[in-house]
């Protein structure tokens, strides 16, 4: 059974930093692209970034603050967030792909359940 779990989601105010987390049982990360989605109120389910055996992507807007990584030994996939802004705020998914078409969200196959990131003074 794979389960995904995301953690380290919190408040910070902005220009801060927070490190998520997502951790993998059921499957081997390196394996799959492997992929960040958040949503806020209201809105679709947004791309963030992903990671897979090509190397990393993200979407503009997070492009130069965020930094995807994965650490075999734990097998678990990071998302780094730096200067963080009001507009990051938002319920972080992490998910696996079965599809090559990674900034959609059809592609996922596996999902967690999502860890809750505020930017607020």
């Amino acid at each position: 059974q794979v389960r995904l779990v995301e953690a380290g989601g919190g408040l910070v105010q902005p220009g801060g930093s927070l490190k998520l987390s997502c951790a993998a049982s059921g499957l081997t990360l390196s394996s799959y692209t492997v992929g960040w989605f958040r949503r806020t109120p209201g809105k679709e389910l947004e791309y963030v970034a992903a990671i897979r055996w090509s190397g990393t992507n993200y979407r503009e807007s997070v492009e130069g603050r965020f930094t995807i990584s994965l650490d075999n030994g734990e097998n678990t996939v990071y998302l780094q967030m730096n200067n963080l802004r009001t507009e990051d705020t938002a319920l972080y998914y992490c998910g696996v792909a079965g599809h090559d078409n990674f900034v959609s969200p059809g592609a996922y196959d596996y999902w967690g359940r999502g860890t809750q990131v505020t930017v607020s003074s």
